[in-house]
């Protein structure tokens, strides 16, 4: 069943999924008969649209034949171009609607932070309020990343702390104890990772979170806390990338260098490019070191490293956030009679496809 989406579709979801019907939610199934979700995208308007795009894919082929609802919303303050502005104008409600709608889930992307205290940026009060508002209103709230780290500082004052360099490439990682979202998962899963801070275990498992996935070498990967109606489930990682999405973040840190916007040369992102892509990318290394200049950047290497560029993490990916719709469809159960819907399908069997 195909993922569907509230208001317009954006072209480039519409475009992936030609090959089936792409449905939006006025001409299909009843909003009671579906999983609703909100996804609050924040990215800054150079991955707003690949943002939205992999959240989707990740969603629909986590669902199976579950039917999922998504509509689109976007923090108030997040510094938007013409052209990003527009895409909201003409995809995206305001978050004003946000208040007075009902979802069972929502997921909160980040965004690209400015201040080193992340409650001095101007999204800050409406994030807040998204955060006090989920608590009430869903099932569940998923917070990516920078919205992970927002989410527990406003709720009990826990802070990020800045690395030496980057956490950046793809991890693996170990199931930290049993629990709904991890159900079925294999011994070592695998994802990727984009960061400059991190929250740390002993300071989580002091406020009572619980730590369900973490890396030897990325610290923490996926904590849960349960906060008055909504289970919170945070990712410092990010299993909604694309095959593709690392290699462009280091296409752009590069170029930041070249630009003087950064010191340092980035470091190749971990467990991502086989020998034969970091040696070309050595090799451009060395080239831009020796003439700092942004014109290099037309020797990016990047049609050679497409083809064996790979998203290792897929299964694991749709693993976890099947498990998590699945945690939603048990608790809506509960609350409503949609269970007479969901009943038959936990017990189809369909999830073998994607672990």
């Amino acid at each position: 069943m195909p993922l569907m989406i509230e208001g317009r579709v954006p072209s480039r979801w519409a475009e992936r999924a030609s090959s089936r019907a792409v449905a939006s939610i006025d001409r299909y199934l009843k909003p009671m008969e579906c999983v609703n979700l909100a996804l609050i995208n924040n990215m800054p308007d150079s991955a707003l649209e690949d943002t939205e795009l992999q959240f989707f894919e990740l969603v629909d082929i986590a669902s199976g034949d579950l039917p999922v609802i998504i509509k689109l919303y976007s923090l108030t303050g997040v510094p938007r171009t013409d052209r990003g502005q527009r895409h909201l104008n003409e995809f995206y409600f305001i978050l004003d609607e946000l208040w007075k709608s009902r979802f069972d889930g929502i997921i909160v992307t980040g965004t690209e932070p400015r201040q080193p205290d992340l409650r001095q940026e101007p999204y800050w009060a409406a994030l807040a309020n998204v955060f006090d508002w989920a608590e009430r209103h869903t099932l569940s709230t998923v917070l990516s990343c920078l919205a992970a780290h927002a989410g527990v500082l406003h709720s009990d004052g826990i802070q990020r702390h800045r690395l030496a360099d980057k956490q950046f490439g793809v991890f693996e990682s170990e199931c930290a104890g049993d629990h709904d979202l991890t159900r079925n998962s294999a011994p070592v899963v695998r994802f990727p990772h984009s960061r400059w801070n991190e929250v740390r275990e002993d300071a989580l498992t002091a406020c009572g979170y619980t730590v369900l996935i973490k890396s030897p070498q990325a610290g923490v990967d996926i904590f849960v806390k349960q906060k008055r109606k909504s289970l919170f489930v945070h990712f410092q990682g990010h299993p909604e990338y694309g095959a593709l999405t690392l290699m462009k973040e280091y296409r752009r840190d590069i170029r930041r260098f070249l630009r003087n916007e950064r010191e340092t040369y980035p470091s190749m992102p971990l467990g991502y490019f086989d020998t034969t892509a970091e040696k070309l990318l050595t090799d451009f290394r060395d080239a831009v070191l020796a003439d700092r200049s942004e014109a290099l950047m037309e020797g990016f290497p990047e049609s050679a490293l497409v083809g064996s560029l790979q998203k290792t993490w897929h299964s694991s990916a749709a693993g976890i956030y099947r498990n998590w719709l699945e945690y939603i469809v048990m608790k809506k159960a509960t609350l409503s009679p949609f269970a007479a819907v969901t009943g038959s399908y936990a017990q189809s069997g369909k999830r073998s496809a994607i672990l």
